[in-house]
Parts: C-alpha cells; structure tokens; sequence
C-alpha cells in the first residue's frame, strides 16, 4: 500500500485537483478544510506527509505546523500564495521540509512529495549511534536533544537539521550547496543566504562567543565545518583542503 498524503487547505477546489493528482500518482488521500481538523486526522490518521496551506482562518498553517512538530517528525509542505523570503524562512524555522506557493503547478507536487518520502526513508533505515558527545556538545539524535556544556539548548527544528549536518561530516568542509540539499532540499541550492542566516543563528545557541566561534567554522567561500573539542588544536592550523569530501547523510 502506497503512503498516506494529508491535504490541509480551506481551498475547496485546490484540495479536488490536488486529491485527484495524488491518488492518480498512487497515494492514499485524507483532506481536511481547516487546521483542527486537519490536527486531528494528524493523530487519527498517522499520514506520512502533509500538505499544509500557510493561510487558513480559525487555525492557520503556521501554528499547525508548529504543533505537528511538538509531537512528530512528519513530512510537511508549506503552500502558500505568499513566496516572500521571510515567509518561507518561517516555515522552515516552524519545521517545514518543502515550501510551495500558489497556483500550484500538480505535476511539481507531486514529485517534491515523492522526492521527500524517498528521502525520509533512507534516512529512517540509516544506522547511527543514539547519541553524539564530544566533551563540549551532546546530541541525542532520535530524541531531538541538544546540550552544550551540559545545558539543554532549545533548537528550532531547521537548526537542529543543520547542526546534525555539520556533526555527521565534522572535520570536513560541507558547502553551501550540499547543506541546502539536506536541510532545506534541492530545490533551494543556490540560495546561500538561508545558510548563512541559520548558521549565524545556531552561533548564537551553541558558541560560547559567537563573534569569535570555535565550533562552526567558516570556509570563505565554500562552506563551513563543525570542530570537534578535542580537534580544534588542528583546525587553528593552516590546512591545504583541495575539495570536500563526499558528503555524508
């Protein structure tokens, strides 16, 4: 059975079109015309992504979202007839994975859910350590939990992605371009400026002096990388880097 797609829209005809193109790909369909309804087919209905639109009364899709999140890893897509930056930085700071905005080009749709789900299941059967710890940084990764110097630091879902990023391939540069495919998706590369202002934010969360980081550190111009305490005696010294590595997931 293929997976279970929640559309949350009060847009009655955008959720008829986008119901018939998703079952027509194979999915299984649930709509809701509201954000507490939506909620609800939430718990009742366990689906593995959700399309949500940004602007609905009553409940709208920002707070949805963010309550989606405080009990769930489920996919979320953002659809919007705003496209400003600052609207779309919300929703990936609310936990969003993908963000859309109207009209709705189906097609596009229907391969940016395809391309999340693929992506979520590779991730699901990685196996990894239940917990990163280097003296200075813990990371519980299946709880979402950071520590810094022993106190528990609260991350917005999008930094906790980046930081998990920069862990996962630390002592090596990750560009710009690979930590706008993980954290943000492919359709994002090119735009460093989310990059820079989530790196600048999770500076602010984890360094003890975030003008002068000794974690998170800048490569000018292709990327940045995540110092170990017990290395950061070798990344103060001059270091002949051709090119990353094969970043890894």
């Amino acid at each position: 059975m293929r997976e279970k797609i929640l559309l949350v829209d009060d847009d009655s005809e955008f959720l008829g079109l986008a119901q018939t193109w998703l079952q027509n790909a194979g999915y299984r369909v649930m709509t809701a015309e509201n954000g507490k309804v939506g909620l609800r087919r939430v718990f009742s209905g366990r689906p593995h992504l959700v399309v949500l639109d940004g602007n609905m009364p009553r409940m709208n899709g920002w707070e949805v979202c963010h309550r989606i999140r405080d009990m769930s890893d489920i996919p979320v897509i953002m659809v919007t007839v705003n496209g400003e930056t600052s609207d779309r930085l919300r929703g990936f700071d609310l936990g969003a994975d993908d963000y859309m905005t109207k009209p709705i080009d189906f097609p596009e749709l229907v391969a940016r859910i395809g391309a999340i789900l693929r992506r979520c299941s590779i991730e699901i059967h990685e196996e990894e350590p239940e917990s990163f710890r280097d003296g200075e940084v813990e990371i519980d990764w299946r709880g979402h939990q950071v520590y810094v110097r022993g106190e528990l630091v609260k991350l917005s879902p999008t930094e906790f992605k980046l930081l998990a990023c920069l862990v996962k391939n630390r002592g090596w540069i990750v560009t710009h371009e690979q930590l706008l495919q993980k954290v943000w998706g492919s359709n994002y590369v090119g735009d460093k400026s989310f990059v820079k202002l989530y790196v600048r934010y999770l500076r602010q969360k984890i360094e003890e002096d975030p003008q002068n980081p000794r974690l998170i550190l800048t490569e000018r111009g292709v990327g940045y990388r995540f110092v170990s305490r017990d290395r950061q005696d070798v990344a103060n010294e001059s270091e002949d880097i051709d090119e990353p590595r094969a970043i890894s997931w």
